[in-house]
């Protein structure tokens, strides 16, 4: 550390420990300032450092097994999170991932041998994304089925079709969303932000459920976002209002609808968690980071340039 002038034996990241093997090298000594820092002199070649010389010599100090904030970082990528382990056997369904956050998902986790199901509105492009992961790794188990989450009799299909394989299912990742989309009504008569984003996802734990506790220990993982702050679902009273979730034309708002589905999702995934988790079935939600820039923003050219412009400070994807 050039800051302090002195030398860091723990790495910051990953939290390994070194230590110096054997005495300093020939010609060198060790002094201290009057400040109390150690420095080394060479008298050999005249100069003097706070650099250990013997740093080009260390061994592994009976590493400390780091904590996840000393491993991982915003900076951390999937495949670094992935790196080393072996997901052969492991049976995973992702929503929505043909692009973005879904897609790099289950990438990472197909190319760590898991057998990852791209569950996509759109069959064209859930195969082209399946492409593109076996072009990176050919023996790779993907496979795309359709899911529309804005139809719940599709949603009713993709279980049976899914349950038809008689395979287990260990991980359940709830990724798809919609974002700034227009006012419009589902099949199902209720306003497309709150199913997609929900209500759709909702069915589909509860039909698969079944499956998820045979194959435990199992987990659920729902995409949520830190904009869930900033709504509230409950009235005057303080009792939930109903007709804020699936609102009307005239009392809707695409970002506060967006926002209420996001509440919803992480309500859903809390008590999901309390009451599978005793039969080895775990339900987290999760933020992916402020405003990456993917797919989501396409529905208003006004959303597509606010992450553009913040693109530069944002995740990378």
């Amino acid at each position: 550390s050039h800051l302090e002038e002195k030398t860091q034996w723990e790495h910051p990241k990953s939290g390994k420990r070194k230590r110096v093997a054997g005495g300093l090298p020939y010609g060198w000594e060790q002094e201290t300032d009057e400040n109390g820092q150690v420095y080394f002199v060479d008298h050999i070649n005249k100069r003097t450092t706070y650099l250990d010389p013997r740093l080009a010599f260390t061994v592994e100090d009976n590493p400390v097994k780091p904590t996840t904030r000393q491993k991982y970082d915003g900076n951390s990528t999937a495949m670094e999170i992935l790196q080393g382990r072996d997901l052969s056997g492991k049976v995973v369904i992702i929503t929505g991932a043909n692009s973005g956050i879904g897609f790099e998902t289950a990438k990472s986790l197909a190319l760590h041998g898991a057998y990852v199901i791209l569950a996509c509105r759109n069959m064209s492009r859930g195969n082209d994304a399946v492409q593109r992961i076996l072009v990176e790794w050919h023996k790779a188990k993907v496979e795309a089925m359709t899911l529309d989450l804005a139809s719940l009799q599709s949603v009713q299909h993709f279980a049976e079709a899914f349950k038809s394989k008689n395979v287990p299912l260990h991980i359940l990742i709830c990724n798809a969303a919609v974002f700034g989309a227009p006012w419009c009504l589902t099949e199902d008569d209720l306003e497309s932000t709150f199913q997609v984003n929900h209500l759709g996802h909702f069915y589909l734990v509860q039909l698969l459920e079944d499956v998820l506790r045979r194959s435990s220990p199992a987990r659920v993982v729902i995409v949520s976002s830190e904009s869930h702050r900033f709504t509230e679902i409950k009235d005057s009273s303080g009792k939930l209002d109903f007709s804020l979730l699936s609102p009307s034309k005239k009392e809707y708002w695409a970002m506060l609808a967006y926002n209420r589905s996001k509440l919803c999702n992480i309500l859903f995934s809390n008590e999901l968690n309390r009451r599978l988790s005793p039969h080895g079935v775990t339900s987290n939600s999760v933020h992916p980071g402020n405003m990456i820039y993917s797919s989501i923003h396409r529905n208003w050219w006004v959303y597509t340039l606010l992450f553009t412009l913040a693109r530069p400070f944002t995740k990378s994807m």
